[in-house]
């Protein structure tokens, strides 16, 4: 808690500054959802508590303020099971649509999913598994998805929007961020590391990570438009920035009227030392590093039948190829696929009923499905 003090202290600050600035216009809002995992293996004698079983919440307050015609600020905190964390303090300074500069801590533009990450402001409790931040059956095994979302950092990003007539738009996004960190010695990225609860924030290698993203979005119709998106991002991770660590996506949104299909790929390429003095599933390469790549997809389609039900089935799922150690619970090709139906029930507006169900199989001879568990989803989420 002495720890999380000084950053709920400064959130506080930031907010009521916020509050105190001479502002064209100041806009204050927030979410907050209570969720109720239930994972069937947790529950049998031999349960090992490989999930998040039991309830979770997500909390956030966001401020806003355009402080004058071209510069505009953004505050958000928020807690979950990561504890108290500040995934957004920036200034966004506009010189036209085309050109916005934004500076501070903010996440990278990256994938479709991470626009909508809040709890409010998509269908299900949890998220697309190549974005999952912990919600996942045996997470701690598959450390996370492949890039958890939020993934806030600190640094420089540059961006815009240009309009070709009134049916087609262009965005683009070009950054530069501290990046993701890890010790020299391990075998995957340290997702605490990039917390702003963690006790040493500056960037442990002094090297950015650099990225981008591009998408195009045409209007079809009235209610109908599609976009397609590409991502990627590029940067070392150890403090001798000996290793690598390459992240890709590609992604599409389709609404046609009530319905909305929407699909992304990742995958993430890394480096990692070869110990050898530690046990292998594999025989080692001999040149003391190796890599792994780890793919995520999602496919979902969203219906909403009314202003108050809305149905979602999703298919989604990671998988991992490269070395392990004897003593990962992983073996050198592992998978694991998920399939969701759910339901979103509006009970008022601004607060809304979440349920859904989970298969999952997970599996070290893709694509065949193997281990078979199911898991459900009930929780609660508000808007304001």
């Amino acid at each position: 808690m002495s720890r999380r003090f000084p950053l709920i202290v400064a959130a506080t600050g930031l907010l009521l500054g916020a509050r105190a600035a001479r502002a064209i216009e100041r806009n204050f809002a927030g979410s907050a959802q209570l969720d109720y995992h239930w994972v069937k293996t947790e529950h049998a004698p031999q349960g090992n508590r490989s999930a998040l079983d039991g309830f979770t919440s997500e909390v956030a307050l966001k401020v806003a303020v355009d402080v004058s015609e071209r510069l505009s600020a953004n505050v958000k905190a928020c807690h979950g099971c990561h504890g108290f964390e500040l995934p957004m303090a920036y200034l966004d300074y506009r010189v036209a649509d085309e050109l916005n500069v934004r500076v501070g801590r903010f996440s990278p533009s990256f994938g479709s999913f991470n626009l909508r990450h809040d709890p409010a402001n998509h269908a299900t409790s949890d998220k697309p598994l190549p974005y999952d931040m912990g919600r996942m059956v045996r997470w701690q095994a598959w450390n996370l998805g492949v890039l958890p979302s939020p993934f806030p950092d600190n640094g420089l990003e540059i961006g815009g929007t240009h309009w070709f007539g009134e049916r087609a738009q262009l965005d683009y996004a070009v950054y530069a961020v501290a990046g993701f960190r890890a010790e020299t010695s391990s075998v995957d990225l340290e997702w605490g590391r990039s917390l702003s609860s963690a006790t040493f924030l500056v960037d442990n290698n002094g090297r950015p990570t650099v990225g981008g993203r591009l998408a195009v979005t045409v209007r079809l119709g009235d209610s109908n438009d599609l976009t397609l998106g590409t991502s990627a991002m590029h940067g070392t991770y150890d403090p001798r920035n000996s290793f690598r660590y390459s992240v890709g996506g590609a992604d599409l949104v389709a609404r046609f009227g009530r319905t909305q299909l929407r699909m992304e790929y990742l995958i993430r390429r890394q480096q990692f030392a070869e110990d050898p003095l530690a046990t292998w599933k594999q025989p080692l390469s001999g040149s003391g590093r190796t890599r792994f790549d780890k793919h995520g997809y999602y496919l979902e389609v969203e219906r909403a039948l009314s202003e108050v039900v809305t149905l979602l089935a999703r298919a989604d799922g990671l998988a991992r190829t490269g070395n392990v150690r004897t003593d990962s619970p992983l073996e050198p090709d592992s998978a694991v696929f998920r399939y969701t139906l759910g339901t979103s029930i509006a009970l008022q507006p601004g607060f809304r009923l979440k349920a859904s169900a989970e298969l999952w199989s997970f599996s070290s001879d893709p694509p065949k499905h193997q281990d078979l568990e199911w898991s459900a989803h009930l929780g609660f989420v508000g808007a304001f």
